[in-house]
């Protein structure tokens, strides 16, 4: 088992996961079940991810969860493309 919190790619991947809950903090009430719960949970996906296959203690189920996180950050990234066309 690895110690997530030292691993730079945890480290790093908190800096969105803030960075979007505090951009979804100016976003309209109206959106608090919609786009702005869906990329907070995407961000909060990443981090959770890797912390969580660094638990596990098959390499299988290291990379599997490494790949989630990635798709989370795709998701993410969709998400981003989708509220700046709502500016």
């Amino acid at each position: 088992m690895m110690n997530f919190s030292e691993l730079d790619v945890w480290k790093e991947s908190r800096k969105p996961a803030n960075h979007v809950y505090s951009v979804t903090k100016g976003f309209p009430k109206d959106e608090i079940f919609g786009l702005m719960n869906q990329m907070r949970r995407a961000a909060v996906s990443v981090v959770s991810n890797i912390a969580e296959g660094c638990g596990r203690q098959h390499d299988k189920d290291v990379i599997q969860l490494f790949y989630i996180a990635r798709g989370s950050l795709f998701e993410l990234e969709a998400q981003l493309f989708i509220s700046s066309d709502q500016a």
